[in-house]
């Protein structure tokens, strides 16, 4: 017979709250930089494609970190 192990339901509130707070900076910090570049350059320039090629790559660029990112604003809400 097979035993499936229940995991560990018990979350602390401080926990969560630290998560909640993590995962929204995080994802201020991957979406507001490229965006205002995509932004910025657009309106300056009219042109919509080199805004967006710009914008993406600053994106998936912030993307590559965001592990590291993730970690130091995990230490810094800790």
């Amino acid at each position: 017979m097979i035993k499936i192990h229940r995991k560990k339901q018990d979350i602390t509130t401080e926990a969560l709250v630290n998560t909640v707070w993590v995962s929204t900076f995080l994802a201020l910090i991957l979406t507001i930089p490229p965006l205002g570049i995509f932004l910025g350059i657009y309106f300056t320039t009219t042109n919509l494609v080199v805004g967006a090629v710009v914008g993406f790559g600053i994106h998936f660029v912030t993307l590559a970190f965001s592990d590291r990112i993730s970690k130091r604003l995990t230490e810094i809400l800790s």
